[in-house]
């Protein structure tokens, strides 16, 4: 059969037929009709990958030391059981070193791509991070057209994706903030690296919130949409709403970066791309055209040495391939000619947990793995002053005393982190009755006095609710409060001039306790659950379409001798926009700890799972934080210490107590 003129491939059926006559192994997209021409998005790098200057060639990124830069302990259990399968972490004394993936085990053995004595056998033969270790660790596919900004999308596919897999958390991140941070044009070219460097000196990559991908309206004139660019304004407490990154690795050498992919996390990678990758559907893509259009860049989320080929994420939205994920062959349009990109050690910012759990910890960036815990709570039981605790993120995880502040606690604080450059909020009761915040400015080392505010009669040694909403930009402070006659309060400021907090009124009755339980859920209603003086607890929700008012929801539970703590989970968030599971653990009868849950993506009822602990008088603390999909309890208990406990996959353990209280 005649060879197809490369000039005649314009349609799905002329490409086709081109792909039968050579017989290729992939397919164009099945959506395409033979009749329909091969759409053709855009690019970004210009010409091919030999006109991106600003990429590495694989020949001058020397073979790295994996040892150095992955052989520590990661908050994700599963990479340090990688990481010691391919030898670049010791065989602890209670692991046998046998990975569950591919049962290899650390051993002595002939150097390999990780530069130590690893086993040849330690690298599985197929890597794919979109449902790895039955959990989704990317972000869902987006659309950069009608611009040529996938070096932007690679660049931000590889924070959003390494916070996820780093800190257990859906992070999504701005494209715009780096395209607009670097004043690009709509038709402008780039690089991941590039991209990369202004995210590193540039306080990291911003959410879409504090500032959007915005790409031209549609039906804008080819030569107008090309010179379009936005002017770059991001919300002014940008500081603290970004994941910062301390800077990436190129790997030049193929099989380091499959041990990369195995052992920490995706990679960017840029290739030449030829007329016929735009039909790609299914099957591995290897070259049949002659018709050079340009470069692209994708986000590489693993391997298949079966089939020859990475697995990449596409930035043409869920159209292109299958839903938007392709796979290439190795060496294939040069996509091995150039270094790939790799990230670690990000730090995640509040934004991305700040609506997801209120009590008094919270997980910051600070310390060397960014994954701190910092508590607050009351200095002597008798009232009076706050202490500031904080636990490295690394072992050997003790609890650290740091400054006192405020004199006038009648309970436990309420503590977060806000996106004022990541200051420390913290909030309680007075003695009097009042709220008064307090907030620990990194500007200037020190703790600052934020006033007094709310009603005079706030039920005297409870513990409010406060958390960070997204309502207005930067996000509004949301605060309830139970008050001496059983009933429930909300307290809401404006972040901006003139500072001020409003009444947003009362509402329930006959509540017994109420403390660290309020969230703003995805659907951005305000959720909260309070122990009714029946001793059942329950669900109350703010209407946010139709006038703001609370709502009376669901009743479960029996026997409840104290205020709630409700989070929500990554548990069920499937995506980035799913609602995870609601996560809610009280005190019960004979001072144990109940633990309840609610699934939000399918309404379930309430369950409650477990009972663990002893002589609990109330949790004043809860959060899901970078270890895993562990849930981290702080309780108080009846001889006013403070206790963690803590839940991994079998089950729950009783951690360090923590000084006086």
């Amino acid at each position: 059969m005649p060879e197809q003129s490369e000039e005649r491939v314009q349609t799905a059926g002329e490409l086709r037929a081109l792909l039968a006559a050579r017989g290729a192994r992939w397919s164009v997209s099945e959506h395409l009709a033979d009749g329909d021409p091969v759409p053709r998005p855009a690019l970004g790098l210009g010409a091919s990958t030999a006109a991106a200057l600003d990429l590495t060639p694989a020949g001058a990124a020397p073979p790295v030391d994996l040892r150095s830069l992955a052989g520590r302990a990661s908050g994700n259990p599963h990479l340090t059981r990688r990481r010691r399968a391919h030898g670049l972490l010791p065989v602890a004394d209670t692991d046998t070193g046998a990975d569950p993936a591919t049962g290899a085990r650390a051993a002595t053995a002939e150097p390999t791509a990780t530069g130590t004595g690893a086993p040849a056998t330690a690298r599985p033969s197929a890597v794919d991070w979109r449902s790895r270790w039955g959990h989704a660790w990317l972000t869902k596919v987006k659309d950069q057209n009608p611009c040529s900004s996938c070096w932007a999308f690679g660049a931000a596919g590889l924070v959003e994706s390494m916070a996820r897999i780093e800190h257990h958390v859906w992070a999504e991140r701005s494209e715009g903030d780096v395209h607009d941070g670097l004043k690009a044009r709509c038709g402008q070219t780039g690089s991941p690296e590039a991209a990369l460097d202004w995210i590193r000196t540039n306080g990291g990559l911003a959410d879409p919130g504090c500032w959007p991908y915005s790409p031209p309206p549609p039906g804008t004139p080819v030569d107008r949409r090309e010179a379009w660019r936005a002017e770059y304004t991001p919300s002014w407490d940008r500081s603290g709403r970004t994941v910062r990154i301390a800077g990436y690795v190129r790997l030049g050498d193929v099989e380091q970066q499959k041990v990369w992919l195995d052992t920490v996390g995706p990679l960017t990678a840029c290739f030449d791309v030829y007329e016929d990758f735009f039909g790609l559907g299914s099957g591995v893509y290897h070259r049949t055209s002659d018709r050079l259009a340009g470069g692209h860049c994708v986000l590489i989320t693993g391997y298949d040495d079966a089939a020859g080929c990475w697995l990449f994420k596409n930035s043409w939205g869920t159209g292109y391939h299958v839903g938007g994920y392709g796979r290439i062959g190795y060496g294939e349009a040069r996509i091995d000619d150039w270094a790939k990109c790799g990230l670690q050690d990000t730090n995640i910012d509040p934004w991305s947990k700040r609506r997801l759990h209120t009590g008094n910890v919270y997980e910051s960036g600070n310390g060397r793995a960014h994954r701190n815990f910092e508590l607050a709570a009351l200095a002597d039981s008798a009232g009076g002053p706050l202490r500031h605790w904080w636990r490295e993120g690394d072992a050997p995880y003790a609890w650290n005393r740091a400054q006192s502040f405020a004199a006038d606690a009648s309970g436990q604080p309420a503590f977060t982190g806000t996106t004022y450059n990541r200051n420390m909020e913290s909030l309680h009761v007075t003695t009097g009755g009042r709220l008064r915040h307090w907030y620990y400015e990194h500007f200037g080392g020190a703790w600052r006095d934020g006033g007094a505010f709310g009603p005079g009669d706030a039920a005297v040694g409870s513990t409010p609710a406060f958390i960070q909403s997204d309502y207005g930009a930067p996000g509004n402070f949301e605060v309830v409060v139970r008050t001496a006659d059983g009933r429930l309060n909300h307290w809401w400021r404006i972040n901006g001039a003139p500072w001020t907090w409003n009444d947003g009124g009362r509402f329930a009755s006959g509540i017994a306790h109420f403390g660290p339980a309020l969230v703003q859920t995805r659907s951005r209603h305000l959720d909260l659950v309070a122990a009714r003086a029946d001793g059942r607890m329950q669900l109350w929700w703010r209407d946010d379409p139709n006038g703001f008012v609370w709502r009376p929801g669901e009743i479960f539970g029996s026997g409840v001798t104290s205020a709630p703590c409700l989070i929500e989970a990554q548990y069920g968030a499937a995506d980035e926009d799913t609602a995870g599971n609601y996560e809610l653990c009280v005190t019960g009868p004979g001072g144990r700890v109940e633990h309840w849950w609610r699934g939000n993506a399918g309404g379930a009822a309430w369950q409650r799972s477990a009972v663990f602990g002893h002589d609990v008088l109330a949790v004043t603390g809860m959060l899901q934080g970078s270890f895993g999909f562990n849930l981290e309890v702080i309780v108080l208990r009846t001889d006013r210490l403070l206790q963690h406990y803590w839940r991994d996959g079998s089950g729950w353990h009783e951690g360090t107590v923590i000084g006086p209280a």
